[in-house]
């Protein structure tokens, strides 16, 4: 029997915490909800849970700066909860390395439905985190072998990424976004195209979130090594 996915749920309100996290078990996930950043980072630390859910507005150390420690120490996947859906709420969960975000009051099933889609890219659909997001069934389809674009290197196959010879450390949801971009270089990528492919959206989706990951891309492999096309999307320089 798969063990159950362990999320950590981060919300200073009690009532939202309280019943989230038994709209959570009910689902058939284990819950660990946190009052506060402080708190909630210990708990990451103590618990190494397979998702996190981080509200952006929480005592202590902020859901933001909660993102960025996590990201400092783990590649788990991590939903931000705003309840403002404010540019700067977004963004700036973004840019501290989230790999998506839900506006405040949510639905319990269509939360659900989001952590189950972050999970399922990651690899994880109904287990823990324990393995490579090259595993998942939507993955881009393996190209084999080592790609090359100009100093930047691809290996499909060991998910290692390497510029001018040096490691480069991405998220898997920043190196599926790459394996988008590199199986069809020179092609343009409309970011609802990548909504569906990267994030496993079967819905309409902010494209805020392909925007903010593609320039958190290009810091780490080159900015002019992906091209923004106006009006159209984005493609990966040949």
């Amino acid at each position: 029997m798969a063990e159950q996915t362990h999320v950590l749920f981060v919300e200073d309100d009690d009532v939202i915490r309280e019943a989230t996290q038994l709209a959570l078990e009910r689902d058939g996930f284990v819950v660990t909800a946190m009052p506060d950043g402080l708190s909630g980072l210990d708990a990451f630390r103590a618990d190494r849970p397979d998702i996190a859910l981080l509200d952006v507005m929480v005592p202590g150390l902020d859901g933001v700066s909660l993102c960025r420690r996590i990201r400092d120490e783990s590649t788990v996947p991590v939903i931000m909860l705003s309840a403002r859906a404010d540019s700067i709420d977004v963004v700036l969960g973004l840019e501290a390395g989230a790999d998506d975000y839900v506006t405040k009051p949510f639905d319990g099933a269509v939360l659900v439905a989001r952590i189950r889609a972050v999970l399922r890219r990651f690899g994880h659909a109904s287990g823990p985190l324990g393995g490579s997001a090259s595993h998942a069934d939507d993955q881009p389809a393996p190209l084999g072998g080592t790609l090359t674009f100009g100093d930047l290197e691809i290996d499909t196959e060991g998910m290692e990424v390497r510029r001018a010879g040096s490691p480069v450390a991405l998220t898997p949801t920043e190196m599926r976004l790459l394996l988008e971009f590199s199986a069809a270089p020179g092609t343009v990528l409309s970011r609802d195209k990548l909504l569906e492919r990267v994030w496993d959206y079967g819905w309409g989706g902010d494209t805020r979130v392909v925007d903010v990951h593609v320039q958190r891309l290009r810091t780490k492999i080159g900015q002019d090594r992906i091209e923004t096309v106006r009006g159209f999307g984005y493609k990966l320089k040949a």
